[in-house]
């Protein structure tokens, strides 16, 4: 006889696809075993156990088991649906992108405490409406560049490494500040405030950036920096924001 053994974790569902007639592959990003993968039989049934903790966004403690290839989910219990991201355009659009940035940007099996808690607190504050959005997001890509090989230097020169308070240019080969005296090549100029604001997000708890006020060209600043460095580093562009940046230029025009 065979005893499977069962693994209990912490997890945001945060993608599913319907597999078979009525079965669910579940992509589940977890405390214990980062990213993976399992099929959550019967899910796609209304009155299964499992339908409704196997819904997008959905965070809670999972009871599973590895199979071959797979994992199979057995049971769960919701912590937080976070049904209030999804009565907002911008909550639901945002909490969508940073759900895509994990399938993305972290592969299968890696396990990352300080990404998983970074990724989880972003969710709560995004189903608050304490913060700018955002700035909270542009936090967090931030901090999920970091944590996958893709920190930006910005107290030093990435090229002759002296020591630097402020600059108007980032190296985006060498994921850094230039100083003046170096060549900029690779990179892109952006302004003073936008530099002070990007070191600011990168040494700032996420729930403590409210403390930062910046207009919208700053902002535009900073998302040109992470946008290109997340589109240029990993094995698919995210599609998530373009809707959203679609219908605002739409309502621009209006």
């Amino acid at each position: 006889m065979i005893f499977l053994s069962l693994h209990k974790v912490n997890a945001v569902v945060i993608k599913t696809m319907e597999f078979k007639e009525n079965d669910k592959l579940v992509w589940l990003y977890t405390d214990k075993f980062g990213k993976i993968t399992a099929i959550a039989k019967g899910a796609r049934k209304s009155k299964n156990k499992l339908f409704s903790i196997t819904l997008p966004l959905c965070y809670g403690e999972y009871v599973l088991f590895k199979g071959k290839n797979l994992y199979n989910l057995q049971e769960g219990k919701i912590t937080s649906s976070f049904q209030g991201l999804l009565d907002n355009l911008d909550k639901l659009t945002y909490s969508s992108y940073i759900c895509e940035l994990i399938d993305i940007c972290v592969e299968e099996g890696e396990i990352n405490n300080r990404l998983f808690k970074s990724f989880l607190t972003c969710m709560y504050l995004l189903n608050t409406d304490v913060l700018d959005y955002e700035m909270l997001i542009r936090s967090f890509e931030l901090k999920l560049l970091k944590e996958t090989g893709y920190d930006l230097n910005l107290d030093s020169c990435v090229k002759c490494g002296k020591k630097i308070s402020v600059s108007n240019y980032i190296s985006l080969s060498n994921y850094g500040g230039v100083c003046e005296e170096c060549s900029k090549e690779h990179g892109i100029y952006i302004s003073k405030p936008a530099y002070n604001s990007i070191k600011f997000l990168l040494k700032t708890p996420m729930d403590k950036i409210y403390k930062l006020n910046i207009n919208d060209d700053v902002k535009k600043d900073i998302r040109k920096i992470t946008t290109f460095i997340i589109s240029s580093n990993y094995s698919k562009k995210p599609k998530s924001l373009e809707m959203l940046n679609y219908i605002r230029e739409w309502l621009l025009w209006k």
